[in-house]
């Protein structure tokens, strides 16, 4: 297979894998720690109005689903990848960054703690991670 497309297809491939461990653990999560009552979790305005009413292990729900989505995500791209392992491995987190900040920008009013936290180690730090833990590199190396 052409390194191109290789690398095209890990990225696909980890976007894919990533947004299911994101959601997977999101629906697991509010199962075993639903929200707080009268917050309709598909509904932005209804988060945001009760945002303070969140307990930090509720918090913790969205934070290691992204973490772990991020991680999977990279993990896949870097072990599927032909060439430039961590490169793509960061577009990963890059791309679930955007996610993030996205999210963050919905709900404004979130716990700045949780903002710092989610933005600063949930992505690009995961995306490392899982390119060291794909490959076994310290990350400093171009494959």
């Amino acid at each position: 297979m052409h390194p191109l497309l290789r690398n095209s297809l890990a990225v696909v491939a980890g976007i894919l894998l990533g947004s299911l461990v994101n959601m997977g653990l999101i629906l697991l999560g509010g199962t075993l720690l639903p929200p707080p009552p009268g917050v309709d979790v598909n509904d932005v305005a209804s988060i945001n109005a009760h945002i303070g009413e969140y307990s930090v292990a509720q918090m913790m729900v969205p934070f290691l689903a992204h973490a772990l989505g991020t991680l999977i995500g990279a993990f896949t791209t870097a072990r599927i990848a032909a060439s430039w392992k961590l490169t793509l491995a960061l577009t990963i987190g890059v791309f679930f960054l955007l996610g993030g900040v996205m999210a963050a920008r919905m709900i404004p009013d979130g716990p700045l703690w949780f903002t710092a936290l989610d933005l600063g180690v949930a992505y690009l730090p995961m995306a490392w991670l899982g390119h060291r833990l794909a490959t076994g590199k310290s990350g400093i190396h171009r494959t």
